[in-house]
């Protein structure tokens, strides 16, 4: 179950998501994990540690990471101040904020349009965390 609320902006009215609770951990996910294959608890943590770091590094050598069931994570950059009137202008100490963006899986039907994201569960529902209890 996911939940929703109710925001005002601009005069109009729009749904939003909102996280409740604690966050689930690197256990949690572990433990999930674990339960759902033949490979222990142990091992999975292990290497779930390393993903962050792993990731980094790949992505280090210019390449993007495509995960099969997750998504792809590539780096993304900005440059510090207005920009420069030429490209021989722009060297690399200009960037000031790199990013790691993240696209989820999908997969489009065959009408070209977005059929499934992976990390969206087929079961998902909303619940407005404002409404009573008994809605």
């Amino acid at each position: 179950m996911a939940f929703y609320k109710k925001v005002k902006l601009n005069g109009k009215w729009y749904v939003r998501a909102v996280t409740m609770g604690e966050p689930f951990t690197i256990d949690d996910v572990a433990d999930h994990l674990s339960q759902m294959s033949t490979v222990s608890r142990a091992d999975t943590y292990a290497v779930l540690v390393q993903l962050g770091e792993t990731l980094g590094e790949l992505m280090s050598y210019g390449r993007s990471v495509k995960l099969k069931g997750v998504g792809t994570f590539y780096l993304s950059c900005r440059t510090r101040g207005k920009g420069t009137d030429t490209p021989e202008e722009i060297t690399k100490d200009m960037i000031d904020e790199v990013k790691v963006c993240f696209i989820p899986e999908y997969s489009r039907n065959q009408h070209n349009k977005v059929h499934s994201r992976c990390m969206i569960d087929k079961y998902l529902e909303w619940v407005d965390v404002d409404a009573p209890a008994d809605e």
